[in-house]
C-alpha cells in the first residue's frame, strides 16, 4: 500500500478513486490533484513509480485543500464552539440528535439509538 498524507491508500484501485480514502479529498479535488501530478490515463496505484508517487504527494500538498488531521480538528472545533456558546445546533450535538432540522418523531434511529420497549403499551389493532 502507498502512503499519501499519512493514509495507506488501496493499491488495486485507480489513483483518482484511491486518493479519495484521504479524509477531505472528494471527487473534484482528486481529479484536480491527478491532473496536476501529470499522471496520464489515471493508472492504478500499484503501477506508479516512486517518482510518480512523490509527484502525487506534492500535488496534494499544493492543492490547498484542508485534509486529514487538520480538517478533523477544524470540524471538531466548530462543533465544540457551537456547544460552548449554547446555540440550538450545539444543544442538538450535545444530546446526540439531528442538528439540521430533520424530524425525530420517526426516522432518527441512527442518532437516537435502538428502540426501547415501553412497558404495558398496547398495540392498537383492527
Amino acid at each position: 500500500m502507498a502512503l499519501v498524507a499519512g493514509v495507506n491508500i488501496p493499491d488495486n484501485k485507480r489513483v483518482e478513486v484511491s486518493i479519495q480514502t484521504v479524509y477531505g479529498v472528494g471527487p473534484s479535488v482528486a481529479k484536480r490533484v491527478v491532473e496536476e501530478a501529470a499522471l496520464p490515463g489515471n493508472p492504478r496505484v500499484r503501477e506508479l513509480s516512486e517518482e510518480e508517487l512523490n509527484r502525487l504527494r506534492g500535488a496534494l500538498d499544493r492543492s490547498g485543500a484542508i485534509i486529514e488531521g487538520d480538517l478533523r480538528r477544524d470540524v471538531q472545533m466548530n462543533v465544540r464552539r457551537l456547544i460552548d456558546i449554547g446555540s440550538y445546533r450545539g444543544l442538538r450535538h450535545r444530546r446526540g440528535l439531528p442538528a439540521r432540522g430533520q424530524r425525530t418523531k420517526t426516522n432518527a434511529r441512527t442518532k437516537r439509538g435502538r428502540r426501547r420497549a415501553i412497558a404495558n403499551k398496547k398495540k392498537v389493532g383492527h
